[in-house]
C-alpha cells in the first residue's frame, strides 16, 4: 500500500463589503452560513477591533466555533510586515494542512487593496497544495460614488486608483489623463490635498468619504471638504476627485481606426 497525504482545505477570502452589511453579497453570505469552516480575521494591533469581523456581526451572522483574529500592523516595515504574514499564514496552515476551510474576512474587496493577497502567498509558499479561492464583492470606492451620487465612470472615462501616500506630486502628474481619480489612504496627507484641489480648481468635482457603509460613516463634497483642516481623518478614509479639465485628445472607435496602418494591411 502506498500511503496518501490527507485532502487540504482551502483558504478563502471572503469579501464583505465597506462596511454596510447589505452590502455583502449572496455568495459571500452563503459562505458564511458554514458551521464547518474556521473564520480568522486582521486587525491592526491587539487593542484594535477587526473591522471586517464588526461588518458580520452587524449583519447578525453568529461567529463558529473556531476564529481567530491575526495581526497584520500598519506599517511599511517590510521586515516587520514579512514576520507578521508569516505568523498568521502558520496560525492557518494546521488547520489548512488536517482538511479545514479557512474563511478569511475582507472588509471591501479580497483583491483590492487588501491582506489577503500577502497570507495567501505567504501560505502558499509554505504548502502550495493549499488551494486558495476568492469572493469578490463590492469595492470601497464604487459605494462611495454610489452614496454620493456620483458615476464612478460613464463612457470612455479613464480613471485612476492611487494609494495618495505617493505623495501629491505623483498624484499632480495623473492629473491631464484621468477623468476621475480615487485616492486611497488619504490620511496622513490630507492637508496637502487640500491645498492641492484648491490650487487646481478640483474643489467643486470632490468627494470625501470616510468609513463608507458604517454606522458613523461621514460624507463632504466641494468647499466642505475644507472643514478637514486639523480634523483627525479614519485610516478608512478615500478622496473621489472628478477633473473637468482633462483635455480628451483623438479616441479610436471599435476596434481600430479605418485609416490606422494595421487596418490598412488587414484589407490588403
Amino acid at each position: 500500500m502506498t500511503d496518501t497525504m490527507p485532502p487540504v482545505g482551502t483558504l478563502h477570502g471572503i469579501s464583505l463589503g465597506p462596511g454596510d452589511p447589505g452590502l455583502i453579497t449572496r455568495a459571500a453570505w452563503a459562505a458564511l452560513q458554514r458551521r464547518d469552516a474556521i473564520w480568522v480575521y486582521p486587525v491592526r494591533s491587539g487593542k484594535t477591533p477587526s473591522y471586517a469581523l464588526d461588518i458580520v456581526q452587524r449583519a447578525g451572522l453568529p461567529l463558529p466555533e473556531t476564529h481567530t483574529p491575526l495581526l497584520f500592523p500598519m506599517t511599511h516595515d517590510g521586515e516587520k510586515l514579512a514576520r507578521a504574514w508569516l505568523k498568521a499564514a502558520h496560525t492557518v496552515l494546521p488547520w489548512l494542512q488536517a482538511g479545514r476551510d479557512v474563511l478569511f474576512l475582507v472588509e471591501g474587496d479580497a483583491s483590492t487593496y487588501a491582506t489577503f493577497g500577502h497570507l495567501a502567498r505567504t501560505v502558499r509558499g509554505l504548502d502550495e497544495r493549499v488551494p486558495v479561492g476568492v469572493v469578490a464583492g463590492v469595492n470601497s470606492f464604487t459605494a462611495a460614488c454610489a452614496d454620493v451620487g456620483e458615476p464612478f465612470a460613464e463612457q470612455d472615462d479613464t480613471v485612476a486608483i492611487v494609494p495618495a501616500a505617493y505623495g501629491v506630486r505623483a498624484v499632480d502628474r495623473l492629473l491631464p489623463d484621468f477623468d476621475t481619480l480615487v485616492l486611497m489612504k488619504i490620511k496622513p496627507l490630507i492637508e496637502d490635498l487640500l491645498d492641492w484641489l484648491e490650487a487646481r480648481g478640483l474643489l467643486a468635482g470632490a468627494h470625501f468619504v470616510e468609513r463608507v457603509g458604517a454606522l458613523d460613516e461621514r460624507r463632504l463634497s466641494g468647499a466642505d471638504l475644507l472643514t478637514l483642516r486639523g480634523s483627525k481623518v479614519s485610516y478608512l478614509s478615500l478622496l473621489i476627485v472628478k477633473n473637468p479639465h482633462r483635455v480628451r485628445g483623438e479616441r479610436i472607435k471599435g476596434c481600430l481606426k479605418k485609416d490606422s496602418p494595421s487596418s490598412l494591411e488587414a484589407t490588403a
